[in-house]
Order: structure tokens, then C-alpha cells, then sequence
């Protein structure tokens, strides 16, 4: 299966897929709305306004797999990205990154670009893959990695 076929569903429930983005650098990013890192939503929102017109976008996928950080319905979470941090990127669907229902797109993320020693695994919510426009993934950065100190990587692989 090619990364343009892996499907997804948004925050209010409409099919797309990885082909809806194709040709773009993307930054993956696994959120939750009552973590620590929450407060990097307005780092990623400030990389994507900054980036898009460029061929980039941030793509957050809630997860309440750590510390059950993100519990909120579909709505809760609309409303707390909106009215919070003003996030214009695409939120999709409550997902699972890790174990054996882990969507399609972390289990291949995490198996493209392992962390420390190896592991598959992720860590922690707000950890970040950057993708090139090809979809190739470019690197993995760890929850702590500040959206702002990944600009420079961002820039490297924009579209033309």
C-alpha cells in the first residue's frame, strides 16, 4: 500500500485520504488537548499559516492513548482547537498510534522512522514526522522538539 492510499477521517467524520495531500511537506503530529505539550498547538499553527502557501501542512490526529490527555467528543475538540489556538490546519478523527489497532498511518510513520535505540513505539502525545512532498518520512522529533526549532527542516524539503 502506497502512503497515498492510506485513508483517514476528519474531526467531523468525512473520508479523505493521504492522496488529498500528495505533493505537499507535512508534518504529522499526534495531539491531545490536556497535555503538557498542549500549549505547541500555536508552534504547529504558526509553521503551517507560515508554510501552506508553500505546499505544506500540519496534520494533527488526536490521541487519548497517553494519560487519556485528549477524552473530548468530536465537537469538544473542534471547539477547544478553534477557540484556543485558531487552528486552520486539518484535525482529524480520534485516533491510535500504538498497539495492535494503531491506524495505518502511525503504524507505517513509526516503521519508517523509528526513535531512540530503535523503538517503534511513540512515546508520548505531540510527537512529530516530518513527510517530504514525495511522502517519504524525513524524520521524527520527540514531544519536547518545540513546531518553531523544526522550521529550518520544513524549509529544506518544500515544494519547489
Amino acid at each position: 500500500m502506497s502512503m497515498n492510499d492510506i485513508g483517514l477521517v476528519t474531526l467531523d467524520g468525512q473520508a479523505q485520504s493521504m492522496a488529498d495531500y500528495a505533493g505537499r511537506a507535512l508534518l504529522v503530529v499526534n495531539v491531545a488537548s490536556q497535555c503538557g505539550f498542549t500549549p505547541q498547538y500555536k508552534g504547529l499553527e504558526a509553521l503551517h499559516r507560515r508554510f501552506a502557501p508553500r505546499g505544506f501542512a500540519v496534520l494533527a490526529f488526536p490521541c487519548n492513548q497517553f494519560g487519556a490527555q485528549e477524552p473530548g467528543s468530536a465537537e469538544e475538540i473542534r471547539s477547544f482547537c478553534s477557540t484556543r489556538y485558531d487552528v486552520s490546519f486539518p484535525v482529524f478523527a480520534k485516533t491510535t498510534v500504538n498497539g495492535p489497532g494503531a491506524h495505518p498511518l502511525f503504524a507505517r510513520l513509526k516503521r519508517e522512522a523509528p526513535g531512540i535505540l530503535g523503538s517503534q513505539g511513540i512515546k508520548w502525545n505531540f510527537t512529530k514526522f516530518l513527510l517530504d512532498p514525495a511522502g517519504r518520512v524525513v524524520k521524527r522529533y520527540g514531544p519536547s522538539t518545540a513546531p518553531e526549532a523544526i522550521a529550518a527542516d520544513i524549509e529544506a524539503v518544500l515544494p519547489g
